[in-house]
């Protein structure tokens, strides 16, 4: 009897799997098997020469900028924002938490329809801003803003949960050594929280690089001065350039796949960024 209950689990089980590996197969393998089929699909010369492209250049340029100033905007945000979350207790904390999930719940195209509003030619104060020579919207500080807001929550809700399990003994018995909060900082907390951190900084990073919808609304879409790689995809594959499209894609499918390994080591290297990783989720 035992034996005979033991086969409809196993089956249920053997079931579940192959669900679930085709639909992986499905939705995340073949694609990207498509893209890298498609980059290549008239040999290694075209790809490269989509890749060399002025316009090519221009949007990798501008994707790198965007995130090389994104990331550690959110870097200093996360870290000051998990601090005052995990070691203090104040009033407006809930609320400041649900701040921070915020660009998880708001579709990244009405994030950057409210900076059209707020900074537009017609917006509250767009005029202003262009009287005086500032320009934001189809401009590359819209880009950066809009990026700036998708990811902000990335590094501050991977540290959050982390640093909430870690408590605070180890700092106040730094500081009851003597240590100042500088010193308490970077020769306790920071090395405590090391692994989290990285982990969330890859993530800003890999969605820093790969927005589109708030990049989209804000950019103009100006080939060579505005447009970053994902637009410049759109752009390519909306002009039947489909090698070059598909050449670009390629290289943020790459960003993808280190980024997914990556993460993969992340969390094999420390073991409590996965119970915080867990926490969170």
């Amino acid at each position: 009897m035992i034996g005979r209950q033991q086969i409809p689990e196993e089956l249920g089980r053997y079931a579940l799997l192959v669900v679930a590996l085709a639909y992986l197969v499905v939705l995340v393998a073949l694609p990207l098997l498509i893209v890298f089929f498609e980059a290549f699909a008239h040999g290694i010369v075209p790809y490269i020469a989509s890749l060399l492209d002025s316009y090519a250049l221009a949007a990798m340029r501008l994707t790198l900028l965007t995130a090389a100033i994104a990331v550690p905007l959110n870097l200093t945000f996360g870290i000051a924002a998990a601090w005052a979350i995990a070691k203090f207790e104040f009033r407006g904390k809930n609320t400041l938490v649900t701040l921070i999930d915020l660009p998880f719940g708001v579709s990244p195209v009405i994030s950057g329809l409210v900076y059209v509003l707020m900074f537009g030619a017609q917006g509250w104060i767009g005029p202003w801003l262009i009287a005086h020579g500032i320009h934001i919207i189809f401009a590359v500080p819209g880009i950066i803003l809009a990026t700036t807001f998708v990811t902000f929550p990335f590094v501050a809700r991977e540290l959050i949960p982390l640093m909430q399990t870690q408590g605070n003994d180890e700092e106040e018995t730094a500081l009851s050594l003597g240590a100042s909060g500088w010193q308490t900082f970077r020769l306790v907390t920071l090395p405590n929280i090391r692994w989290g951190l990285l982990y969330g900084v890859l993530l800003c990073n890999a969605r820093s690089m790969g927005e589109f919808g708030a990049v989209s609304v804000v950019s103009g879409h100006i080939q060579g001065l505005t447009n970053t790689l994902p637009l410049h995809i759109e752009f390519l594959y909306s002009d039947y350039n489909y090698v070059g499209a598909f050449a670009s894609a390629s290289i943020l499918a790459m960003l993808g796949l280190v980024t997914l390994l990556a993460k993969t080591l992340l969390e094999r290297r420390q073991p409590e960024l996965r119970a915080g990783v867990a926490r969170q989720a």
